[in-house]
């Protein structure tokens, strides 16, 4: 979630490029306007992660976990969404009225959650997690050093120190307690607490870490006394709700529903399915007969897309070289790119860095760290590799990312063209916040990602290709497992087998891929497959349209230019706009 005061809007529509500041339209600056009672409400309940999007003036504050918290924002949420029901009947300007219905849909759609998981759910909080994250945002070195002492203030908060704050961890437990008993509630998963609970130390290490690294001063009582509080809750949550926690991975179907759509995933699951198992085919099949070129190519005996596969990965690059050769190949990448005129290129360099310890504890799986979406000038996004899984159930080396066939696609996905491109060229020309924030979902940041990755195979070596026909295999099986999996029409030890079998994923990788899908982010690794499906679609239909006046570059910047837009609208706006603008540029000729 992302929110800021009606003070930061001035700098809302700013963008920043090599050459200086850009005017803000006035169609943003009306936007913005709009957005400022829904982002007021994001910060005044989960200010922590202000940090993350450039808020300022909110950094010392903290997660209201206060009797009633969910009461109370149900209520914020439906003033503003009336408010913004009223402005999109009087708004005659196209593009905000489409910024109202994003900003509208937000609300609607957080007040929907907010109620199936009060209605459904037992509260849990994974706190040294949580707390971990906010702190990385807010030390995060992309952010001005004027601001960290706003992390002394937050462990004061944390840990009850400072007068009229009670200890977050003696406020979890109470939200907990509250509801313990209650048998129409769904308890976390087992397996989900006990990792949770296994990786404490690592985030309090973590912590530790951003603190002694930022160089402030007079932090080490407090953050005993948090580690001290937060030890006494890890046995609390050991001894009180692991008893109550389901031995199963299934959810409330609502509950599913309800994290599909948060997704941006609007296709029935069994539709989706279908789907999904037809593209795996159809990929699967495309790698049989790369798979028996490069096997002939190199000599190899076994010519399945398994076994090359794994000779590929034979070609292992140590974890000391990563970072440079996935810096060669973002230069090769960017060289294509421009030699083929696919894409026009940001101003800002792209970033690549190795994960931390407690990074890959929380996130063990490649992953674009977002810049700041509010006054940014120039920070860049970074590509944040990590080179093991810490919650793996093997000591197999996780060897999916360090060799030189996927270093090509997974440069592509999460550097340029994917997803370092998308924010990066988003805030040189600038975009409303709702485009930057409000639409920001997985099926338009991983559908995009997802399809940088295809429209970059053709020029790629078909060692290269098999990596991203590879990665594709993955995202249809997810598309298919994930809905299976909460559905109960699969179990996850079947999952984990198939991925490592027939998508030849390593075991530790496997293992982030079933924790995906039943508790990290249930319904998540769907949106790929979805958003990916519906920019090839659109694509095709702009293509047709078109015909041989088709050009890839000014259909690309046309898209990234939209900013976040969900499928639906960002179909309205190419459609309506991109190519009955081309047409008529075309006609004049």
């Amino acid at each position: 979630m992302i929110r800021f005061t009606r003070l930061m809007l001035a700098a809302a529509g700013l963008c920043v490029t090599a050459a200086g500041w850009c005017d803000t339209p006035a169609w943003i600056t009306a936007s913005n306007a709009q957005a400022a009672g829904l982002l007021e409400v994001m910060v005044k309940y989960a200010p922590e992660s202000a940090a993350s999007i450039g808020v300022e003036g909110h950094d010392g504050e903290v997660l209201d976990l206060k009797p009633d918290n969910v009461r109370r924002q149900e209520a914020d949420l439906d003033a503003v969404a009336a408010q913004l029901s009223a402005a999109l009947k009087s708004e005659t300007d196209p593009r905000v009225k489409q910024d109202l219905e994003i900003l509208l849909k937000s609300a609607r759609d957080q007040r929907t959650t907010l109620e199936l998981n009060d209605r459904l759910m037992l509260p849990y909080f994974d706190l040294p997690r949580t707390l971990y994250v906010g702190f990385e945002r807010l030390l995060d070195k992309r952010v001005a050093k004027q601001r960290y002492p706003a992390a002394l203030v937050r462990l004061k908060r944390y840990t009850g120190a400072q007068a009229g704050f009670e200890p977050i961890t003696m406020l979890a437990r109470a939200r907990v307690e509250q509801r313990l008993h209650d048998p129409a509630l769904t308890a976390p998963w087992s397996v989900e607490v006990e990792q949770e609970l296994k990786n404490q130390e690592q985030y309090l290490s973590g912590i530790r870490d951003l603190l002694q690294k930022s160089r402030l001063h007079g932090w080490q009582k407090d953050f005993a006394t948090l580690h001290a509080q937060l030890d006494a809750y890890g046995k609390w949550v050991r001894a009180t709700v692991l008893p109550h926690a389901r031995t199963t991975n299934l959810l409330p179907p609502e509950i599913y529903a309800d994290n599909l759509n948060q997704f941006g995933v609007s296709m029935d699951p069994h539709e989706l399915m279908d789907r999904a198992l037809f593209t795996y085919a159809q990929t699967r099949d495309e790698m049989a007969a790369l798979a028996a070129v490069i096997a002939r190519q190199h000599g190899w005996k076994a010519a399945d897309y398994r076994d090359v596969i794994r000779e590929l990965k034979k070609q292992r690059i140590p974890n000391e070289r990563l970072i440079e050769v996935y810096r060669e190949r973002l230069a090769g990448i960017e060289a294509i790119v421009r030699r083929e005129q696919l894409i026009s290129l940001p101003e800002r360099a792209a970033v690549i860095r190795l994960a931390s310890a407690a990074e890959t504890a929380a996130v063990p799986a490649p992953h674009m760290s977002v810049p700041r979406l509010i006054g940014n000038t120039g920070e860049p996004g970074e590509f944040v590799l990590p080179t093991s899984n810490p919650n793996a159930e093997s000591s197999v080396e996780m060897d999916d990312f360090n060799y030189d066939a996927i270093t090509w696609t997974l440069t592509a996905h999460e550097a340029r063209p994917g997803h370092e491109l998308q924010f990066a060229a988003m805030l040189e020309h600038g975009v409303s916040t709702a485009r930057a924030v409000f639409a920001f979902n997985s099926a338009n940041v991983e559908g995009w990602a997802l399809y940088a990755e295809a429209f970059m195979k053709p020029y790629l070596s078909p060692e290269a290709q098999l990596g991203v026909l590879e990665m594709r295999l993955m995202r249809a099986a997810r598309a298919f497992l994930d809905p299976m999996l909460n559905l109960g029409m699969i179990k996850p030890e079947q999952v984990k087998r198939i991925l490592m079998q027939e998508v030849v994923l390593s075991e530790p990788l496997a293992k982030e891929e079933v924790d995906r899908y039943t508790f990290t982010a249930p319904g998540q690794a769907t949106s790929y497959f979805f958003g990916y499906s519906k920019l090839e679609a659109l694509r095709a239909r702009a293509d047709l349209a078109l015909g041989a006046k088709f050009a890839p570059q000014s259909y690309h910047d046309f898209i990234i230019a939209q900013g976040l837009l969900p499928p639906d609208l960002l179909e309205r706006a190419v459609m309506d706009g991109y190519v009955k603008s081309q047409l008529q540029v075309l006609g004049n000729r």
